[in-house]
Protein backbone atom coordinates (compact mmCIF):
# COMPACT_ATOMS: atom_id res chain seq x y z
CA UNK A 1 0.00 0.00 0.00
CA UNK A 2 1.82 3.12 -1.09
CA UNK A 3 2.66 5.74 1.65
CA UNK A 4 0.54 9.23 2.30
CA UNK A 5 2.66 12.11 1.35
CA UNK A 6 3.00 14.00 4.64
CA UNK A 7 1.91 17.91 3.51
CA UNK A 8 4.96 19.94 3.78
CA UNK A 9 5.58 23.88 5.71
CA UNK A 10 6.97 26.87 3.82
CA UNK A 11 10.73 25.12 4.60
CA UNK A 12 9.93 21.75 3.99
CA UNK A 13 9.16 20.54 7.00
CA UNK A 14 6.20 18.32 7.92
CA UNK A 15 3.57 20.79 8.79
CA UNK A 16 2.19 21.10 12.20
CA UNK A 17 -1.59 21.00 13.46
CA UNK A 18 -2.34 22.37 16.99
CA UNK A 19 -4.34 24.64 18.62
CA UNK A 20 -4.46 28.48 18.20
CA UNK A 21 -2.47 28.92 21.53
CA UNK A 22 -0.03 26.64 20.41
CA UNK A 23 0.84 28.13 17.13
CA UNK A 24 0.68 31.29 19.40
CA UNK A 25 3.55 29.57 21.84
CA UNK A 26 5.57 28.36 18.46
CA UNK A 27 5.62 31.82 17.06
CA UNK A 28 6.29 33.28 20.40
CA UNK A 29 9.69 30.83 20.76
CA UNK A 30 11.17 31.91 17.51
CA UNK A 31 10.69 36.30 18.38
CA UNK A 32 14.20 37.41 20.30
CA UNK A 33 11.81 40.50 21.26
CA UNK A 34 9.72 38.24 22.92
CA UNK A 35 12.46 36.55 24.88
CA UNK A 36 13.90 39.85 25.90
CA UNK A 37 10.68 40.92 27.18
CA UNK A 38 10.16 38.22 29.26
CA UNK A 39 13.32 38.13 30.76
CA UNK A 40 12.57 42.02 31.33
CA UNK A 41 9.31 41.46 32.74
CA UNK A 42 10.54 38.30 34.73
CA UNK A 43 13.22 39.99 36.43
CA UNK A 44 11.05 42.93 37.42
CA UNK A 45 8.19 40.53 38.43
CA UNK A 46 10.48 38.33 40.65
CA UNK A 47 12.41 41.69 42.56
CA UNK A 48 9.16 43.11 43.37
CA UNK A 49 7.95 39.53 44.66
CA UNK A 50 11.49 39.10 46.69
CA UNK A 51 11.95 42.48 47.92
CA UNK A 52 11.75 41.73 51.36
CA UNK A 53 14.19 39.59 51.10
CA UNK A 54 16.71 41.03 48.37
CA UNK A 55 16.62 44.90 49.65
CA UNK A 56 19.55 45.43 52.07
CA UNK A 57 17.26 47.83 54.68
CA UNK A 58 13.64 48.05 55.69
CA UNK A 59 11.73 50.06 52.96
CA UNK A 60 10.84 53.26 55.23
CA UNK A 61 14.60 52.76 57.10
CA UNK A 62 17.44 55.57 56.64
CA UNK A 63 20.40 54.46 57.80
CA UNK A 64 22.42 56.82 56.05
CA UNK A 65 21.18 59.39 57.92
CA UNK A 66 24.31 60.65 59.41
CA UNK A 67 26.17 60.69 56.92
CA UNK A 68 24.37 63.28 54.52
CA UNK A 69 25.29 67.02 54.38
CA UNK A 70 23.63 70.15 53.38
CA UNK A 71 25.79 69.97 50.01
CA UNK A 72 27.43 66.23 49.45
CA UNK A 73 25.48 62.50 49.70
CA UNK A 74 27.34 59.43 48.85
CA UNK A 75 27.03 58.51 45.26
CA UNK A 76 27.35 55.06 44.15
CA UNK A 77 30.48 53.12 45.13
CA UNK A 78 31.47 55.78 47.91
CA UNK A 79 30.89 53.91 50.42
CA UNK A 80 30.45 50.45 51.25
CA UNK A 81 27.24 49.59 53.17
CA UNK A 82 25.15 51.48 50.58
CA UNK A 83 26.19 50.40 46.80
CA UNK A 84 24.09 52.94 45.11
CA UNK A 85 24.62 55.97 47.54
CA UNK A 86 21.87 57.76 50.06
CA UNK A 87 18.91 59.60 49.24
CA UNK A 88 18.18 63.01 50.83
CA UNK A 89 16.79 61.10 53.77
CA UNK A 90 19.54 58.48 54.24
CA UNK A 91 17.63 56.09 52.99
CA UNK A 92 19.62 53.57 50.84
CA UNK A 93 18.86 54.13 47.28
CA UNK A 94 19.41 50.49 46.05
CA UNK A 95 16.70 49.54 48.86
CA UNK A 96 14.14 51.91 47.53
CA UNK A 97 14.49 51.00 44.38
CA UNK A 98 13.93 47.42 45.29
CA UNK A 99 10.82 48.17 47.13
CA UNK A 100 9.95 50.38 44.83
CA UNK A 101 9.67 47.84 41.87
CA UNK A 102 7.10 46.12 44.09
CA UNK A 103 4.90 49.41 44.92
CA UNK A 104 5.19 49.89 40.68
CA UNK A 105 3.97 46.46 39.76
CA UNK A 106 1.64 46.27 42.15
CA UNK A 107 -0.19 49.86 40.83
CA UNK A 108 0.23 48.72 37.78
CA UNK A 109 -0.91 45.00 37.80
CA UNK A 110 -4.67 46.34 40.18
CA UNK A 111 -4.96 48.76 38.00
CA UNK A 112 -5.09 47.59 34.48
CA UNK A 113 -7.17 44.89 36.17
CA UNK A 114 -9.38 47.58 36.96
CA UNK A 115 -9.71 48.74 33.53
CA UNK A 116 -9.48 45.61 31.92
CA UNK A 117 -12.77 43.89 34.22
CA UNK A 118 -14.35 47.47 33.72
CA UNK A 119 -13.92 47.45 29.62
CA UNK A 120 -14.74 44.08 28.68
CA UNK A 121 -18.00 44.63 31.28
CA UNK A 122 -18.85 47.89 29.21
CA UNK A 123 -17.58 46.12 25.76
CA UNK A 124 -19.62 43.05 26.40
CA UNK A 125 -22.96 44.75 27.31
CA UNK A 126 -22.66 46.69 23.64
CA UNK A 127 -21.40 43.78 21.30
CA UNK A 128 -23.89 41.48 22.92
CA UNK A 129 -27.01 44.05 22.51
CA UNK A 130 -25.80 46.32 20.09
CA UNK A 131 -28.98 48.79 19.45
CA UNK A 132 -29.63 51.83 21.94
CA UNK A 133 -27.32 50.35 24.45
CA UNK A 134 -24.44 50.18 22.31
CA UNK A 135 -25.23 53.85 21.44
CA UNK A 136 -25.57 54.58 25.15
CA UNK A 137 -22.30 52.98 26.22
CA UNK A 138 -20.02 54.08 23.08
CA UNK A 139 -21.08 57.82 24.14
CA UNK A 140 -20.10 57.73 27.48
CA UNK A 141 -16.66 56.01 26.30
CA UNK A 142 -16.58 59.24 23.70
CA UNK A 143 -17.03 61.39 26.23
CA UNK A 144 -14.17 59.52 28.40
CA UNK A 145 -11.72 58.82 25.01
CA UNK A 146 -12.00 63.04 24.71
CA UNK A 147 -10.52 64.00 28.01
CA UNK A 148 -6.59 63.18 27.92
CA UNK A 149 -5.22 60.06 29.21
CA UNK A 150 -2.99 61.01 31.62
CA UNK A 151 -5.46 64.36 32.79
CA UNK A 152 -8.16 62.31 33.39
CA UNK A 153 -6.52 60.34 35.80
CA UNK A 154 -4.90 63.00 37.61
CA UNK A 155 -8.72 64.58 38.08
CA UNK A 156 -9.97 61.23 39.37
CA UNK A 157 -6.90 60.76 41.75
CA UNK A 158 -7.23 64.64 42.86
CA UNK A 159 -11.06 63.80 43.40
CA UNK A 160 -10.43 60.50 45.39
CA UNK A 161 -7.19 61.90 47.62
CA UNK A 162 -4.03 60.94 47.50
CA UNK A 163 -3.71 57.25 47.84
CA UNK A 164 -1.94 54.22 46.52
CA UNK A 165 -5.92 53.29 46.14
CA UNK A 166 -6.81 56.44 44.28
CA UNK A 167 -3.99 55.77 41.86
CA UNK A 168 -5.31 52.64 40.96
CA UNK A 169 -8.83 53.57 40.20
CA UNK A 170 -7.96 56.48 38.50
CA UNK A 171 -5.58 54.53 36.01
CA UNK A 172 -7.86 52.01 35.62
CA UNK A 173 -10.63 54.01 35.07
CA UNK A 174 -9.01 55.77 32.32
CA UNK A 175 -8.25 52.53 30.71
CA UNK A 176 -11.34 51.29 30.77
CA UNK A 177 -12.45 53.55 27.19
CA UNK A 178 -9.74 51.14 25.12
CA UNK A 179 -11.01 47.93 26.41
CA UNK A 180 -14.38 48.87 25.70
CA UNK A 181 -14.13 49.62 22.81
CA UNK A 182 -11.21 47.08 21.39
CA UNK A 183 -13.96 44.19 23.09
CA UNK A 184 -16.76 45.41 21.35
CA UNK A 185 -14.93 46.29 17.66
CA UNK A 186 -13.94 42.73 18.09
CA UNK A 187 -17.65 41.02 19.34
CA UNK A 188 -19.32 42.94 16.44
CA UNK A 189 -16.51 41.20 13.65
CA UNK A 190 -17.64 37.79 15.56
CA UNK A 191 -21.69 38.30 15.54
CA UNK A 192 -22.02 37.73 11.72
CA UNK A 193 -19.61 34.20 12.16
CA UNK A 194 -21.32 31.27 10.74
CA UNK A 195 -20.73 29.52 14.09
CA UNK A 196 -22.82 32.55 15.92
CA UNK A 197 -25.72 31.97 13.13
CA UNK A 198 -26.14 28.15 13.80
CA UNK A 199 -26.17 29.07 17.07
CA UNK A 200 -29.16 31.66 16.96
CA UNK A 201 -30.88 28.89 14.58
CA UNK A 202 -31.05 26.17 17.29
CA UNK A 203 -32.10 28.79 19.57
CA UNK A 204 -29.90 29.64 21.99
CA UNK A 205 -30.32 33.32 24.15
CA UNK A 206 -28.19 36.33 23.67
CA UNK A 207 -26.35 35.49 26.79
CA UNK A 208 -25.70 31.85 26.55
CA UNK A 209 -24.20 33.02 22.65
CA UNK A 210 -22.40 36.04 24.42
CA UNK A 211 -20.85 33.89 26.92
CA UNK A 212 -20.12 30.74 25.06
CA UNK A 213 -19.06 31.86 21.90
CA UNK A 214 -18.48 35.51 21.26
CA UNK A 215 -16.42 36.22 24.33
CA UNK A 216 -14.49 33.36 24.55
CA UNK A 217 -13.06 34.48 20.36
CA UNK A 218 -12.82 37.92 20.97
CA UNK A 219 -10.74 38.05 23.71
CA UNK A 220 -7.78 37.80 22.46
CA UNK A 221 -7.17 40.91 21.05
CA UNK A 222 -7.73 42.23 24.70
CA UNK A 223 -5.67 40.15 26.40
CA UNK A 224 -2.57 41.82 24.66
CA UNK A 225 -3.77 45.11 24.75
CA UNK A 226 -4.05 44.29 28.82
CA UNK A 227 -0.06 43.38 28.54
CA UNK A 228 0.55 46.45 26.47
CA UNK A 229 -1.15 48.79 28.74
CA UNK A 230 0.92 47.16 32.15
CA UNK A 231 3.84 49.16 30.65
CA UNK A 232 1.70 52.39 29.87
CA UNK A 233 0.19 51.84 33.66
CA UNK A 234 3.98 51.76 35.70
CA UNK A 235 4.82 54.95 33.53
CA UNK A 236 1.04 56.29 34.57
CA UNK A 237 1.95 55.35 38.29
CA UNK A 238 5.36 56.95 38.48
CA UNK A 239 4.05 60.17 36.68
CA UNK A 240 0.91 60.96 39.40
CA UNK A 241 3.67 59.85 42.33
CA UNK A 242 5.71 62.43 40.59
CA UNK A 243 2.68 64.63 40.92
CA UNK A 244 2.21 64.50 44.71
CA UNK A 245 -0.75 62.18 44.26
CA UNK A 246 0.61 58.70 45.42
CA UNK A 247 0.19 59.78 49.26
CA UNK A 248 2.18 58.56 51.92
CA UNK A 249 5.27 59.18 53.69
CA UNK A 250 8.32 61.29 52.01
CA UNK A 251 10.61 58.40 52.22
CA UNK A 252 7.64 56.14 50.72
CA UNK A 253 10.06 53.46 47.97
CA UNK A 254 8.10 54.48 44.80
CA UNK A 255 9.99 55.49 41.80
CA UNK A 256 8.12 58.17 40.80
CA UNK A 257 8.14 59.80 44.33
CA UNK A 258 12.43 58.77 44.15
CA UNK A 259 12.40 61.29 40.77
CA UNK A 260 10.24 63.92 42.71
CA UNK A 261 13.01 64.66 45.87
CA UNK A 262 15.56 64.38 43.56
CA UNK A 263 14.66 67.41 41.75
CA UNK A 264 16.52 69.36 44.58
CA UNK A 265 19.72 67.03 44.50
CA UNK A 266 20.63 67.54 40.81
CA UNK A 267 23.26 69.73 41.27
CA UNK A 268 24.95 67.62 43.57
CA UNK A 269 23.23 63.83 43.29
CA UNK A 270 21.94 63.59 39.38
CA UNK A 271 22.34 59.46 39.80
CA UNK A 272 18.96 60.16 42.33
CA UNK A 273 17.31 60.71 39.38
CA UNK A 274 18.56 58.80 36.49
CA UNK A 275 18.45 55.11 37.96
CA UNK A 276 14.68 55.32 38.82
CA UNK A 277 14.34 56.71 35.72
CA UNK A 278 16.08 54.19 34.17
CA UNK A 279 14.19 51.41 36.10
CA UNK A 280 10.95 52.97 34.88
CA UNK A 281 12.54 52.92 31.51
CA UNK A 282 13.30 49.17 31.40
CA UNK A 283 10.06 47.88 33.31
CA UNK A 284 8.52 49.54 30.38
CA UNK A 285 9.98 48.49 27.49
CA UNK A 286 10.00 45.09 29.15
CA UNK A 287 6.03 44.58 29.06
CA UNK A 288 6.27 46.74 25.51
CA UNK A 289 8.30 43.80 23.70
CA UNK A 290 6.05 40.88 25.38
CA UNK A 291 2.97 42.40 24.26
CA UNK A 292 4.01 43.25 20.90
CA UNK A 293 5.29 39.73 20.37
CA UNK A 294 2.16 38.56 21.72
CA UNK A 295 0.36 40.96 19.43
CA UNK A 296 2.21 39.84 15.97
CA UNK A 297 1.81 36.34 17.05
CA UNK A 298 -1.68 36.44 17.30
CA UNK A 299 -2.63 38.48 14.48
CA UNK A 300 -2.32 36.54 11.59
CA UNK A 301 -2.21 39.73 9.24
CA UNK A 302 0.89 41.27 11.01
CA UNK A 303 2.62 38.27 12.61
CA UNK A 304 5.60 36.75 10.67
CA UNK A 305 5.46 33.49 9.21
Amino acid sequence: MPAVPVPEGDAGQPRRSGSFWGDVLRRLRRNPAAWIGAVVVSLFVLVALLAPVLAPYPELATPGAGLRLPTYLPGPGEVPDFPLGIDRFGGDVLSKLIWGAQASLLIGVASTFFGLLGGMVLGALAGAFGGWVDTLIMRVVDILLSVPHLLLAVSIAAVLGRTPLAVMIAIGVAQVPIFARLLRSSMLQQRESDYVLAARTLGLGTGRITMTHLLPNSVGPVIVQATLTLATAVIDAAALSFLGLGGGRPETAEWGRMLTYAQAELAIAPWLAFLPGICIMIAALGFTLLGEALREAMDPRTRKR
